[in-house]
Parts: C-alpha cells; structure tokens; sequence
C-alpha cells in the first residue's frame, strides 16, 4: 500500500464523467469535471439544481445506484483511485476516512435507536473500539458540536431533538471517525438562519480542530464564502469556472458566473431601481444539451459559429490562483460593464388600508394524556397580533420556524379561526369566519402562494384546465371561451408561454410550477396574496424570475402582498414594512430602512447578523444565537426573547425575567417590544458595513 504525501491534493478528480442509464437511453449527466481539494482545505461546489453537484458527491462516494455509473476518469483520494476500489477496500473508506452529511438529517438517523448508541456504533464498527470508550468519545463529540446537555442528548430518540440539534448530531457521527475528507450536500437548506449561522461555524470550527477537507455542495453563494478556500462553479454537468472564493467573486471571468451574481439580492439591488436580473431561458436538459458551450443558448455574449463550434476545455486565467474558466471569450468581455438589460422601474404608490389586524391570538388547546385525558395545554401560537397592510404594499413577516409565521396566515386565510381578536378586510370582520362560510368574493379577494409548488397542483389535470377551474369557483367569465380566453391571459402575466396550457404538471420545472401557482392564486382577481416562502424552494436565477413577477404583477393589481420568509435578503429587496416575529409576538415593526438599520429589537439584530452576503465589500458582524426557540407550550416568563438575549445585562433588575416589555413608538412609525434604555438603542451599531477600503 503506497504512503501518501501530504503536499499533494486529498482529493483529485480527473475528467470524470457520469451516465444514468434508462431503458430507452444514455443520459450523460457530468462531463469532463476535473477539480482538486489540498489537505485542510474546503472547496465548494455551486450551481442550481440539476447541474451534477450531488452527483459528483456520490461518485465520490461511489454511490450512484444502479443506474448510475462513472464512464470515464479517476477519482483519487489519497493518491489511490477509488473507481477502481473494490467493495471491500471501499467499506474500509467509506465513513471512516470519507463521511458525508445529507441535506434531510432524518435520512441518517435510525429513528428506533437512541443517538448514543448510533453514534458510538461507528468507532465499534470502524475501529473496534470498545464500547465504553465509544460511548465517552459520543459524548465528548456532542459537546464539541455545541449541543447542551450532552447527557440527555445521548438518551433521546432523533424525533425528540429540534431540525437543528438533528443536522448536529448527524455531523457529530460524520466526525467520530475523525475522517480526512467530509462531504456536505446542502447541510443547512431546511434549516433557520440562526440555526445555520451556529452550524457554518461549527462546520469551520470542527474543520479546523480535526484539519478535516471538505466538499460543501450549495446553491448558496453568501454560505460558500463564509465557510469554502476554494469555488467551484457548475453549469449541466461541467465546472465552467474554478478558483479561490475571493477571486470568483471579485474577477469573475464566465458569463454564468456572473449572471448567478445578478440574479441575487446582494446589498444596494432595489426592486424599482436596481432590480435583479434573471437569467433568460432554462436550464437545458443533459439530452437536449446544445453543441459547443452549454451555457450558449442564455448567455449575453454568445457568438454564433464560434462559441457552438465544438467543445470548450477549461482555459487557466493568468495570474489567478488556480484560476480557470471555460469560456473562449473570458478575455474579450468588459467585465466592469453596467448590465444592459437591467431597466429601472416605477414604484407603485402605496394606498388606503385594506387589511387590518387587532389584538389577535390563536392558541392551540393540548391534551397531555395518551387518550386524551389529563391536564389540557395550551399552544399559544400567536400572541396579541396588530398591524394593518395598505393596497399595493409589500409587507414582509420574518422570523425562525416556529415562531407563528404560518398560523398567522392560515388564521388569515380562513384555513383556522382566530381564538381572538378582529381581523378587518376591506371593512368586513372575517375573524371568526372559516373559510368554508365565505362568500366568494372575499375567497377570491384573499388568496395564497404556498412554498412547495410541487403539493398545490393537481399532478392529473392539466395547467390549463386548473387555472380555468379556479376561473369557475371564483364565477369569474360568463361562458367556457371567455374563461379559456382569460386562463391564457393569466398565462401572459406570469410569463409562460401559451402552449403550457396543455401540459401536465410533471412537464414542468419547478420555477415553471410556481408561476402557474401565481397565475392561480390571481384567477380571480385578488386584492391580497399571502406568499409564504413562494421562493425558498426555487434555485437563485428562478428566485429572481419569481419575485420580479410578482412585483410587476403588484404594480398592475395594485395588490398588497405579505410575504412571509427568513431570507433577509429578499425581503429586504422588495419590502417597503417589514414585521418582526418572535415566538408568536410581534417584537419590532417599521419601513424595511428602519428595520435594516440601528436601532434595532436584539432579535432582529442577531438574525440580520445570521444571514450569509456573497460579497467581499460587506463587513458582517456576527452574533450567534446560544439555544433554541423556546417551547410554545411553555414560554419563558417575561421576554420572550430573554432566554437567548445578549443585551440581557443591560437592563437592571432583572426585568427581562419578570415583565413582558412594552411596545414602545420610535421616531417616523418604528416600533420595538423591548426593555432597553433609550440610550442603549440609540447607541447601537450597525450589523452590516461596508469593508474598509
């Protein structure tokens, strides 16, 4: 067996490239990627769903299924090349040298055996360890990934820890083996920001401390440069551009690249005067790939007989850090140049109230008993709720799972009734009113985008006919043309060509399935759409599509939009009143400037800190929540922030522990549920800074 020298790459694809086999043909799904990974260093894989990033992760693994097989290159971790590895050599690898973390930590999880003893099961398996030593090491790695009460921890079941304590307890077992190479597939894609803000840190700490390399797959770009050395960037099935983080983003040399980057809200992107700009076109499909760069058909630069002349290898950058693009014309293109697609926008004026919320709570009543007897509990969801959204205005609701974000909206949409308080829609009280006794007209007039575009359509009925059967439950049109006539209209808004009427569900991309949600949700003229999470699932250049959609669609309705999410980025680039939430409180509220900038409620100043910037010029302060979410069958006394609150000690007495705070009325409309002094909060500074030049 040959030693391996360290000052060579852990990890070295060479022109890999991977097939899925059907019955009727050959779908090539990467090409020719080739990358290297140092030792100690964190390379990250990026791109939007579909491009081969999982799929290099599982050849890496050697774990493609059946269908699946490496048809040409080498993959060689350690200098030896593990496409050629037999089964056995392979088990020896694979979990103690190699370990890689899901997206969905329940997939790694035996939800029947308790975490100590799926944990300590690895070092037995791997080392024969004995069991008592296993058993210390379990708990000394649940310490280090900073779970509290390792004790516990280890005597509980996977479904009675948090999404977060899950992702944790995965990486601890990916880490018992203390193996050289980690690879990690979206490790925080479900995850709060708060809750993956402690996770990246954790992931570099750990790195770090046990000198781990690592492969961070995302379609993250701020996440790839808090925690990644090295970029790479893929395009259907190729890296189209490879070098060091800082250089990718500051001298990015292919059009993709930089396209990804335009269509992401980065600090400054304004909805009306710098809006995003999505990428034209979609994703091809691996057998429908044109000739020539792949990228081609969408780019801005793109030179017929020339750039689809024949294949494109990757080109080294002078002067770059293993720099390296595939493109032929990365030389000849003005990279500072302004985009000449982007076009400034009118801002839509905000008008009367049309939605008005007072003092409303919605609690969840619990039986504790097995059937049903015992002490009743009390789920206390949302807590004295009041605000009110004019016509044509965004207001965004943000705030970490669990936090009343949802039942807010389902109280709203009639889905549950309040357990009190008023809600007024144009003058109508539809508090108490589910939404099975509406009339029509308020139906039609309030109406939903959900977050998975995948659950809301019917997968046997056509796109065409689902929108026409919303025309017909909202009485809209007078006969089957006028209908048909206008569900072709609704297509054109939201920019889908006419032929998809004909398609089935399964036909379409998921950016595609959630523009015919929006033409839904629009069917019968709605005044105020809820979107809740609409882009959470969507790749970032389909984000960008999705959003500019529903702002011009604003513009021409005049709707009020609430759009619910924990992405701090988008909701500062479209939102004009932004609305803390906290454990069911409202703990600040004000216009997006305020909200954005000091003073702010502590919360909101940890979770602005949490949200990951892809770019070099922004200084980010970090403030990393300890704990999780209180319970809300059992909020703490006082704050409901108290438990987590680093500016606790700043106010004397203890009356963070004792009274819930007042909301107090700051200056232009800004409001904030906390104890602070006033000469605390103004003395506070901002999260986000520009970097020193």
């Amino acid at each position: 067996m040959t030693t391996w020298d360290p000052s060579q790459p852990i990890l070295e694809i060479e022109n890999l490239s991977i097939s899925f086999f059907t019955r009727l043909r050959e779908i090539p799904a990467v090409m020719d990627f080739s990358a290297k990974v140092m030792a100690g260093e964190a390379m990250g894989l990026v791109g939007e769903s579909g491009c081969g990033k999982s799929t290099v992760a599982l050849a890496v693994m050697r774990d493609l299924g059946k269908n699946g097989k490496i048809v040409a290159g080498k993959i060689k971790f350690k200098g030896r090349d593990l496409v050629t590895m037999d089964d056995e050599e392979l088990r020896h690898i694979r979990g103690s040298e190699i370990a890689m973390i899901y997206q969905e930590p329940m997939a790694s999880l035996n939800p029947a055996m308790k975490i100590g003893a799926q944990l300590a099961e690895v070092p037995m398996i791997h080392q024969a360890m004995p069991k008592d030593q296993a058993w210390a090491l379990a708990r000394q790695i649940v310490a280090d990934v900073r779970l509290p009460d390792p004790d516990r921890i280890l005597n509980a079941y996977p479904h009675q820890l948090s999404g977060g304590q899950q992702q944790r307890i995965v990486i601890a077992m990916a880490l018992m083996s203390k193996p050289a190479l980690l690879i990690l597939d979206e490790p925080t894609t479900a995850l709060d920001v708060t809750v993956e803000a402690g996770i990246v840190d954790l992931v570099k700490d750990l790195g770090h401390k046990y000198g781990t390399s690592m492969l961070f797959i995302s379609h993250n770009l701020g996440l790839i440069m808090d925690v990644c050395d090295r970029l790479c960037v893929m395009y259907s099935g190729e890296a189209v551009e490879t070098g060091n983080v800082t250089e990718v983003f500051d001298m990015m040399r292919h059009p993709y690249t930089q396209a990804l980057f335009r269509s992401i809200p980065l600090p400054g992107a304004d909805k009306n005067s710098r809006p995003l700009i999505s990428i034209p076109g979609n994703f091809p499909l691996p057998h429908e790939r044109p000739n020539g760069c792949n990228f081609g058909p969408r780019c801005d630069y793109f030179e017929a007989g020339r750039c689809n002349a024949g294949d494109i290898a990757m080109d080294p950058i002078p002067g770059g850090d293993r720099h390296a693009s595939r493109c032929l014309k990365w030389a000849e293109i003005d990279w500072m140049a302004p985009p000449a697609a982007r076009v400034s926008k009118p801002k839509s004026p905000i008008g009367k109230v049309v939605l008005k919320m007072e003092e409303l709570k919605k609690y969840y009543a619990l039986s504790s008993g097995a059937f049903g007897g015992g002490a009743k509990k009390v789920v206390k969801a949302n807590e004295t709720l009041s605000f009110e959204a004019r016509e044509g205005e965004t207001l965004a609701i943000v705030g970490e799972s669990g936090c009343g974000k949802s039942t807010f909206a389902k109280v709203l949409m009639g889905l549950e009734t309040a357990t009190s308080g008023s809600i007024m829609l144009f003058d109508e009280n539809i508090q108490s009113t589910p939404i099975q006794k509406r009339n029509v007209d308020t139906v039609s007039s309030v109406q939903m985008v959900f977050q998975n575009p995948f659950d809301t359509l019917n997968p046997s009925m056509s796109v065409g006919r689902q929108i026409v059967r919303a025309l017909e439950v909202f009485r809209q049109g007078k006969s089957d043309a006028e209908r048909e006539a206008r569900m072709l209209e609704l297509l054109d808004l939201v920019k889908l060509p006419r032929a998809f009427a004909e398609r089935m569900p399964r036909q379409l991309s998921g950016g595609q399935k959630q523009r015919v949600g929006i033409a839904r949700a629009f069917a019968g003229g709605a005044k105020v759409v809820v979107a809740d999470e609409p882009v959470s699932a969507l790749d970032v250049s389909v984000q960008a599509a999705v959003t500019d959609l529903l702002m011009d669609i604003q513009r021409e309705n005049k709707t009020t939009l609430l759009f619910i999410s924990h992405d701090l980025s988008i909701v500062r680039y479209l939102s004009d009143r932004v609305l803390v939430m906290y454990l069911g409180h409202v703990v600040e509220t004000g216009t997006t400037d305020q909200v954005f900038q000091p003073p702010y409620h502590p919360y909101t100043e940890a979770l602005l800190s949490a949200v990951p910037i892809a770019d070099t010029k922004v200084v980010r302060k970090r403030i990393v929540l300890e704990g999780d979410i209180p319970s809300a069958v059992n909020p703490p006394p006082g704050c409901p922030f108290q438990t987590r609150c680093r500016w606790k000690s700043q106010v004397p007495g203890g009356l963070c522990d004792r009274e819930m705070p007042p909301m107090r009325m700051l200056e232009g409309g800004h409001q904030i549920k906390c104890h602070l002094g006033a000469e605390v909060l103004a003395g506070m500074e901002p999260v986000i800074k520009a970097a020193a030049e």
